[in-house]
């Protein structure tokens, strides 16, 4: 029987990487902003999206775009408590700025800050959470999504718990927000209350996109078995899914080749050349405004 011999060039050229974390940051990184996009460029893809929990990335992504030209390089912001926790002028600003993705809070949520302090990160307070004691939205989260709506941003669901998650998926959808992505919920490790993959088909049905990242098949402490996440992968259906690396750690290797490992590892375990490029160029691009 012959052996199907895969282009992985090929599944390369043309994709996003829409999470990932180059410096400059107040810690070390593997590769700088510049980097990632040359790097990304040379091995034909399309766009990257940076991330940074302490500050928004769209000024960085305005300079890279001018030095990395046939290429795009989006910002964002990620409302931790260094950008003052739900904070509607700072995603106001990162907008007007030009960045197409804005996180919920990730290390300062409620729901994953005293995870994240038992992996050794210096974190104070009790983190937030978008619901009050009655389960209602907080007030800010009213703030914040009409300027989503109104700068067609991509709305990720940072380290939220699933009932956070579930409450503001409905409350954007009913703004007509329908570029909704639920970030790495396979990732339990950072969450105090984690998703089932019942949780992720009824919010994919929803029409939010489901994100996989290769730093959960990487951590030496947390590695998952790819097999699960292929499992979801199937389940949930690959339509409304999207590959990310959220590398640029400096133990980890460059994102680039990051993608590349994740793409070979997966369709080891089963996922097609279709679903691979559904899941990092089709779907990516849909939510960033690039045609595939």
């Amino acid at each position: 029987m012959a052996i199907k011999m895969i282009d992985y060039d090929a599944l390369i050229s043309g994709s996003i990487d829409m999470h990932l974390h180059p410096g400059p940051d107040a810690f070390k990184c593997r590769v700088d902003a510049l980097e990632a996009a040359n790097q990304a460029k040379q091995a034909g893809m399309k766009a990257i999206v940076l991330k940074n929990h302490s500050y928004p990335t769209a000024p960085i992504a305005m300079m890279v775009n001018q030095l990395v030209p046939d290429f795009t390089v989006f910002g964002s912001v990620c409302l931790d408590y260094e950008m003052g926790g739900l904070n509607a002028r700072a995603v106001e600003y990162s907008a007007r700025a030009g960045a197409r993705v804005v996180w919920m809070p990730t290390f300062s949520s409620a729901n994953s800050i005293d995870k994240m302090r038992g992996l050794g990160l210096p974190l104070e307070g009790e983190g937030y959470s978008i619901l009050d004691d009655k389960g209602q939205l907080v007030p800010e989260i009213h703030q914040i999504l009409p300027i989503v709506k109104q700068h067609d941003m991509v709305l990720a669901s940072g380290h939220m718990s699933p009932a956070e998650t579930f409450a503001l998926e409905k409350e954007a959808r009913k703004l007509g927000i329908d570029k909704f992505v639920v970030t790495h919920p396979l990732d339990h490790e950072f969450f105090s209350q984690a998703f089932s993959k019942q949780d992720l088909v009824l919010l994919a049905k929803n029409g939010a996109f489901i994100e996989f990242t290769l730093i959960a098949l990487l951590s030496w402490e947390f590695r998952h078995d790819p097999a699960e996440m292929v499992d979801v992968i199937k389940t949930v259906g690959a339509e409304q899914c999207i590959m990310s690396t959220d590398l640029g750690q400096i133990w980890n290797p460059r994102p680039v080749e990051g993608l590349r490992m994740f793409i070979v590892t997966l369709v080891k375990y089963g996922i097609t050349e279709d679903e691979i490029n559904l899941m990092t160029k089709i779907n990516p691009g849909k939510l960033l405004g690039l045609s595939a």
